[in-house]
C-alpha cells in the first residue's frame, strides 16, 4: 500500500465521527464465549491476559469485562483519539499495529485476542492473522467477529442486483446499497470462506456461531434473531477459534 493510502486509511480512522465500537450484545456473547472456554479463575492463581485489539473507544472492551472478570484485559488499537477514550472504561491500553511485529507483546505471552470486528477493516488480513498466531501462546484462543456478506437478506438484496448491506465501493460515500454510514469496510467474508481463512492462518476453527445486527429494521429483527441459529444466514459471525498446538 502506498504512503498516500496509508496516510488516508489512518486518517479516517483517526475521524472521532467513524464508528469505532459494535454493539454491545455482540461483544457480551462473545465474551461469554471466551469465558466459557478459559473456565473459571482457580483461587490463587493468576487470570488470562486477553488483548481486545483493534478496542476503538474502550466499550466493546468494557462490556467483556464484565464477563471476563478475574482476567488481565488490555485494549489495543492504532488510533490514539480511541485510546484515548478507551482509557476512561478500561483500565489498561497499549498502541500497538497489525504489521510484523508491531502488537508491543512477546511471542506466546497471550492467553486469548478478542478481534471484534476489525478483520473487514484490513488492507493485509493476512499479516494481520500472522501477527496474532504470533502472540497467542499454542492452544490460546481468538475470538473473532466480522460481517457476514452472504446473510439471509444481502442474498436477496444481490439477487436484485442491489449492492449488499457491509459492503463498500467509496471511502466517502455510500453507493448502490441501504444505508448513509462509511464505515470503512474493504473485506467480507462468508462463513466457509472465513474457516478457511483461519484454518490457513494456523488456526483451529473450534466453532463459528451467528449474531445479530443492530441496524436491521425493527419488524425484521425477529426474522434476524432466527437467522442466527444457522450461522451461514446470520448477520454477524463469531469466530472461535484456537492456535494450533506445534
Amino acid at each position: 500500500m502506498s504512503p498516500a493510502a496509508a496516510a488516508t486509511l489512518r486518517d479516517f480512522y483517526e475521524d472521532p465521527a467513524v464508528p469505532v465500537a459494535s454493539g454491545a450484545g455482540r461483544s457480551r456473547r462473545q465474551a461469554r464465549l471466551l469465558a466459557r472456554a478459559l473456565g473459571p479463575v482457580r483461587a490463587g492463581a493468576p487470570g488470562a491476559t486477553v488483548l481486545d485489539i483493534g478496542c476503538g473507544d474502550g466499550t466493546a472492551a468494557a462490556t467483556a469485562a464484565e464477563v471476563l472478570a478475574g482476567h488481565r484485559l488490555i485494549g489495543v488499537d492504532w488510533s490514539q483519539d480511541a485510546l484515548r477514550r478507551a482509557q476512561a472504561r478500561i483500565p489498561y491500553v497499549v498502541r500497538g499495529e497489525l504489521t510484523d511485529g508491531g502488537l508491543p507483546f512477546a511471542t506466546g505471552s497471550a492467553d486469548a485476542v478478542l478481534f471484534s470486528e476489525v478483520v473487514e477493516h484490513l488492507v493485509d488480513p493476512d499479516a494481520a492473522l500472522d501477527e496474532l498466531h504470533r502472540v497467542l501462546r499454542p492452544g490460546g484462543h481468538l475470538l473473532l467477529s466480522t460481517p457476514n456478506l452472504a446473510a439471509w437478506y444481502n442474498r436477496g438484496l444481490l439477487l436484485a442486483g442491489v449492492q449488499p448491506v457491509f459492503s463498500e465501493v467509496s471511502m466517502r460515500r455510500i453507493h448502490g446499497r441501504p444505508g448513509t454510514q462509511v464505515v470503512g469496510h474493504l473485506r467480507l467474508y462468508t462463513a466457509r470462506a472465513l474457516r478457511g481463512f483461519l484454518a490457513a492462518s494456523g488456526f483451529e476453527v473450534v466453532r463459528i456461531a451467528g449474531a445479530p445486527y443492530h441496524d436491521v429494521p425493527r419488524p425484521l429483527r425477529p426474522l434476524d434473531r432466527a437467522a442466527c441459529h444457522l450461522p451461514s444466514l446470520a448477520s454477524i459471525l463469531l469466530a472461535h477459534a484456537r492456535r494450533r498446538r506445534e
